[in-house]
C-alpha cells in the first residue's frame, strides 16, 4: 500500500525545530500556510481512501478539526474525501466565526459544499459506527491538556469503536517528549508530516499513535540539513507517504 522505511533510519525533532522549519518555509522560501495545509489535506484523505475506505474498514469520515493549522489539515481532507464521494461530516472546537485565516477560508469552503459542519456536542446515534474519524484537533504546539470541546472530542474518539486516525501526532500527545497531561487519543494510526516527532517514538506513546506513517508536506531535504545537519535521504522519492516500521 504505502512503502515501508525502518524507523531507526530517519532523523526524529522535537516541536521547537518543527516550529523553526515551517518558519523557514513561510519566510525564506515563501512556501505558504494554505500551500503546506493542502500538501497535508491531501495526503491525509489520501491516506484515509486507502487505508479505511477502500478496505472496507469505514464507509464515511468524522472529521474533528481545531482551530490552527492542524485543524485545517483536517478541513482539506473533508473538501477532498467529499469530492472523492465519501459522505463526511465536520465536528469543529469553536463557532464558525470565530475561526479566522485561512483555516477560516477552509470552512467556508466547505460551507458552500454543504458539507455537515457542528460545534456543538458529538457524533451521536449510530450512523457513524461506520465511519472512521479523523483527529485534527491540536498539533505539535499543545500546550498542557487538551480544555473545553477539544478535550470533549479527544474523550469522544476514544469513546467511539471506531478507527482513529490522528493528523501529525495525537491530540494531547507531546511532540517533544511523549508525556500526556490530562487526555490524548487513541489512535489505531497517526500520519505525521515532515519528520517524525520525537514524542511519536519513545515507548509510553506507543498505545497513542498506533502504526505510525510520513507524509511529506513539500519542505526540502536541504533544509533539514542547513537547519540542523540532519540527513533525511530521498524518503519521498517513490511516493508521498510511507510508513515507519520499528525494529524488530
Amino acid at each position: 500500500m504505502f512503502p515501508d522505511w525502518p524507523r531507526a533510519s530517519i532523523p526524529t525533532i522535537v516541536k521547537g525545530q518543527m516550529a523553526e522549519v515551517d518558519r523557514v518555509m513561510v519566510e525564506d522560501l515563501h512556501i505558504t500556510l494554505i500551500q503546506m495545509m493542502e500538501n497535508a489535506g491531501r495526503n491525509l484523505a489520501r491516506f484515509t481512501m486507502e487505508t479505511m475506505v477502500a478496505t472496507g474498514r469505514a464507509r464515511s469520515a468524522i472529521i474533528l478539526a481545531g482551530t490552527g493549522g492542524n485543524g485545517g489539515g483536517g478541513l482539506v481532507a473533508a473538501r477532498r474525501l467529499t469530492g472523492w464521494g465519501v459522505p463526511v461530516s465536520v465536528w469543529i472546537t469553536k463557532p464558525i466565526a470565530q475561526y479566522t485565516g485561512v483555516i477560516a477560508q477552509q470552512l467556508q469552503t466547505l460551507v458552500s459544499m454543504g458539507v455537515p459542519i457542528s460545534s456543538e456536542g458529538a457524533p451521536a446515534g449510530t450512523g457513524y459506527m461506520e465511519a472512521v474519524a479523523i483527529d485534527a484537533l491540536i498539533g505539535y504546539s499543545l500546550t498542557g491538556a487538551p480544555r473545553g470541546r477539544a478535550a470533549l472530542l479527544v474523550e469522544w474518539a476514544n469513546d467511539a469503536c471506531i478507527p482513529v486516525v490522528s493528523l501529525d501526532i495525537p491530540s494531547g500527545l507531546d511532540a517533544s517528549t511523549g508525556m500526556v497531561v490530562g487526555s490524548a487519543v487513541e489512535a489505531d494510526a497517526t500520519l505525521t508530516l515532515a519528520l517524525p516527532k520525537v514524542g511519536l517514538v519513545v515507548e509510553r506513546s506507543t498505545r497513542y499513535v498506533g502504526e505510525l506513517y510520513l507524509a511529506d508536506i513539500g519542505v526540502p531535504a536541504d533544509l533539514y540539513r542547513r537547519l540542523f545537519g540532519l540527513d533525511v535521504g530521498d524518503l519521498f522519492i517513490g511516493s508521498d507517504i510511507v510508513r515507519l516500521v520499528p525494529a524488530r
